[in-house]
């Protein structure tokens, strides 16, 4: 571990992460040209971002740098695999791990010789919810800050569930994933759970330093708490069912979605792996060939 990545790991342990994730929110939509334009033009010379594929192709039609930040692409943009029984990504992004989980454990880094794994019943805050994921697949996808920040549906399904979990703001990078232990189960999230044709299905989004809020397409913003006491809460679930590549949700700067199946259920594309890029609506894989007798 380079002296760079040391420190910034160790400043998250002391600095105030909330509170500057807090401030970040209030600054992204400040609606003000000047402010507005100084920070979308500096971020896209920064990360090389390009509006080609955005339905708003100017930085101009931006009113502040979230509305940027969060912006749409054209309906063609990231067209849906269109196999009935595929799982495609709910977002772009790279694959930071995928595989299946070892029992009730994910694994969250390697680092030589040493695995990091955290706890499924962690990660959802019910051991209930939990149980149908069991020893079954998972896949962990990281949005850095360049990426589209909308989150779809990988499935097309029922929502059946969704809480907001509080937590910690560590940043979710690939140093802070192999330093900070059980780091997805440490940071404020949303937990959702899903009931599709081809099985249950959850999706975790995890927030990270410096995402002020996620937002849920019904919903709305979802804030962060500093409240050590805070608890779970449930949100709305609506009664609408979801299209396999429906938006469901976005991110407020760069973060990671989780997404989990069922045993025996799933099987991934063998080309994807750690680090693996990944663009919303490409296949991640499909339901196994075990799945597909027992539902016939």
């Amino acid at each position: 571990m380079s002296l760079k990545a040391r420190a910034f790991v160790a400043l998250q342990y002391v600095l105030p992460l909330h509170g500057l994730s807090a401030l970040m929110h209030k600054i992204a939509r400040l609606e003000s040209t000047l402010v507005a334009q100084t920070l979308i033009r500096g971020f896209m010379r920064l990360y090389g971002v390009t509006l080609s594929e955005a339905v708003r192709e100017t930085p101009q039609q931006y009113r502040c740098f979230n509305d940027f930040f969060t912006r749409a692409l054209k309906p063609d943009a990231r067209p849906i695999a269109a196999h009935p029984q595929a799982l495609v990504s709910p977002c772009d992004g790279r694959i930071s791990q995928i595989g299946q989980l070892e029992l009730d454990q994910l694994l969250q880094a390697t680092l030589k010789a040493k695995r990091h794994t955290y706890g499924l019943a962690a990660l959802m805050a019910s051991e209930t919810r939990a149980v149908p994921f069991i020893g079954g697949s998972f896949a962990c996808l990281y949005l850095a800050p360049h990426d589209y920040h909308r989150v779809h549906m990988p499935l097309a399904g029922q929502l059946r569930s969704a809480q907001h979990v509080p937590g910690s703001l560590f940043s979710v990078n690939e140093a802070t994933a192999r330093y900070v232990p059980g780091l997805f189960a440490r940071n404020e999230r949303i937990v959702m759970t899903f009931e599709t044709d081809l099985g249950p299905m959850a999706l975790i989004m995890v927030g990270a330093l410096n995402v002020g809020s996620m937002n849920l397409a019904w919903h709305g913003d979802v804030k962060a708490s500093a409240g050590r006491l805070s608890v779970p809460q449930s949100l709305p679930v609506p009664t609408t069912r979801f299209r396999a590549g429906d938006e469901i949700g976005r991110f407020n700067l760069g973060s990671t979605v989780i997404v989990l199946l069922p045993p025996h259920t799933w099987t991934w594309d063998s080309s994807l792996g750690c680090g693996s890029p990944v663009r919303m609506g490409q296949a991640l894989g499909h339901q196994s060939l075990r799945a597909q007798g027992l539902s016939s």
